[in-house]
């Protein structure tokens, strides 16, 4: 897979949108595409970070541009990693090993999901180690913390504990599609993928996804995608802390106040995220929650920045208002949805070209030296930290 070269369909981020749409089954590309309640926060995450003007710079030498990142003690090649996604292969049949050799091929993280459709152990095999380990707490507690076991015992340095989802707001195109896992097939869901024939005949050549860290579980877990999450508190924090000894990031913050109560907890890491308005549709724009946890947190704490992200600009945008790091998700499955593993590898591509140009002309050669300077003067004011 690594001699795959990228696809020659797609120009941009929304190609890679509209071609998925043509392609995958309506309910897969509304599982992916989707947001919560009326869907405005997604949209609203992505026009947030347009919002923000970046200045450009002139007759500085920028032919030598550096976009390496290092975080949390590691040096990656790209300032973003691959967020973590549930059941990727429902966009496309191989949809995780194609997201871990592109990890692979381009040094950055790929985060596996609790619900990814590969397990953990072989997502760490793929990836060649270069992955995060991402997990919800259920009403069963002994299920995470047997998969920060098994994360450990298998060699991952870094846990993700997503804290956003206590109760899973309406999605109202999943609803409508009669969107479940496992999938309960009616006329309606049988005409979608008999409408979409490479799509359903290559998942069952494949196989059909299962969420495998929970099928792979001593426990005998099983994936029950609307279960409450709502006993996660701060107590759970602190057992999580106490059990996983590597990296432990918090994902899901957007108030200052619980970023330092969650610093002070001993994680070291947040991620600043609104789930890529996915959940509380009536929250702020991710982006503009940033600055204001940069500044309650101070210059120094590590922070990563997802929701919105649709190009490389946004990720320098993100840095200039405090991030540290960033995640891409939704961009990589427009990519795999609408042309495979080529496809992929295209947004990828894009989105690493669109970061070392906007660095080049807000007169940067290193992606270390952003900061809010380089925000258009009349945007200071209010994102400047």
């Amino acid at each position: 897979m690594s001699n795959i070269f990228p696809s020659k369909r797609i120009h941009s981020i929304e190609d890679a949108r509209n071609l998925a749409r043509k392609r995958m089954p309506r309910m897969m590309f509304d599982f992916v595409d989707g947001a919560s309640g009326d869907e405005k926060l997604c949209e609203n995450n992505s026009k947030a970070l347009d919002q923000i003007r970046l200045q450009p710079r002139v007759l500085r030498n920028v032919e030598k541009r550096k976009i390496n990142k290092s975080f949390l003690g590691s040096e990656y090649d790209q300032p973003f990693g691959f967020a973590p996604m549930g059941m990727c292969n429902l966009t496309w049949p191989g949809a995780d090993v194609m997201l871990a050799q592109e990890s692979v091929n381009n040094n950055v993280p790929i985060c596996v999901s609790m619900a990814s459709s590969t397990s953990l152990e072989k997502m760490y095999d793929l990836s060649k180690g270069n992955c995060w380990l991402q997990l919800y707490n259920f009403q069963d507690e002994e299920f995470l913390m047997e998969l920060l076991d098994r994360g450990h015992q298998k060699g991952y340095k870094v846990a993700i504990l997503t804290v956003d989802v206590p109760i899973q707001f309406r999605r109202a195109k999943d609803n409508k599609n009669g969107f479940t896992v496992p999938f309960n097939l009616g006329p309606k869901q049988f005409f979608d993928f008999a409408s979409h024939p490479l799509w359903s005949i290559s998942t069952l050549l494949y196989g059909i996804p299962k969420p495998m860290n929970y099928e792979t579980s001593k426990r005998g877990n099983k994936f029950n995608r609307g279960e409450s999450r709502g006993s996660t508190d701060w107590n759970t924090l602190k057992r999580v802390r106490e059990k996983w000894k590597g990296k432990l990031i918090i994902k899901g913050v957007m108030s200052p106040e619980d970023a330092i109560k969650i610093k002070e907890e001993g994680a070291d890491a947040i991620q600043v995220s609104n789930h890529g308005g996915r959940q509380l549709d009536s929250a702020t724009a991710s982006i503009e929650a940033l600055p204001l946890i940069r500044n309650s947190l101070g210059k120094d704490f590590p922070i990563i920045f997802d929701s919105g992200i649709r190009g490389g600009s946004d990720i320098v945008r993100a840095l200039a208002l405090g991030a540290d790091f960033t995640m891409v998700g939704r961009p990589l499955m427009y990519g795999i949805g609408a042309d495979g593993a080529k496809g992929l590898k295209r947004i990828v591509d894009i989105i690493k070209e669109e970061v070392s140009t906007a660095l080049g002309l807000v007169g940067l050669n290193d992606i270390k030296d952003i900061s809010s300077d380089i925000i258009a003067e009349r945007f200071i004011r209010e994102f400047k930290y």
